[in-house]
């Protein structure tokens, strides 16, 4: 390395490393604010739900983990080189999957760490409830929970196992899918201004 190109080497590594803790504080505070949201929400449904409506919000905590962590692993398998093709053609969601993949570490922290471990808390504190609901006719209460638990982290290993063969097998159409909603949300809150008439 040149000595004249050290001071850059340097002012990089160190706004790299500013730009890391940014981002662990951003995902600090989005964790709080997305946890919170979900327990607040899935716990005043199931408290007055009953077993068939509080078993669907738990399936659907279980499959929200699940189909987030689809997507973390789908940007982390998936390549570039079909996007910029698709971005050539001028195709919808191209250039936002293009966006997702070269940011595919922190898509996939905030999918797969962020996400997935916020269901996996909230759906455990859900079976619970779901159990003293559903079994406490039929088991003692701890022994109810337990089961619970074992079924639920079994659909939840099992739901995920089968997704990351899916996420690996078909990475690009996934991404893709995903790109397209931002792409869309993307134009609608970002309008350009209409052009101006020209006076005849």
């Amino acid at each position: 390395m040149k000595a004249e190109d050290a001071p850059k080497e340097r002012g990089k590594q160190k706004s790299k490393k500013h730009s890391n803790w940014r981002w662990v504080v951003t995902i600090f505070f989005v964790t709080i604010a997305i946890s919170s949201t979900i327990s607040f929400v899935s716990s005043a449904v199931m408290e007055r739900a009953s077993i068939v409506v509080a078993t669907l919000v738990l399936l659907f905590i279980v499959a929200l983990g699940i189909v987030f962590d689809i997507i973390g692993v789908a940007v982390m398998s998936a390549g570039e080189k079909p996007f910029h093709s698709m971005a050539a053609k001028k195709r919808r969601g191209a250039a936002e999957a293009l966006a997702l993949l070269r940011n595919a570490e922190k898509v996939s922290s905030f999918c797969n760490d962020v996400v997935g471990d916020i269901c996996g808390v909230v759906s455990g504190s859900a079976s619970a409830v779901l159990a003293a609901m559903a079994l406490q006719h039929f088991a003692p209460e701890s022994v109810a929970q337990l089961i619970m638990s074992a079924l639920i982290a079994g659909l939840t290993i099992a739901g995920k196992a089968i997704g990351k063969t899916f996420a690996m097998k078909q990475a690009t159409s996934i991404v893709l899918t995903v790109a397209q909603p931002i792409a869309f949300f993307k134009r609608l809150f970002h309008r350009e201004p209409a052009k101006k008439r020209r006076k005849p």
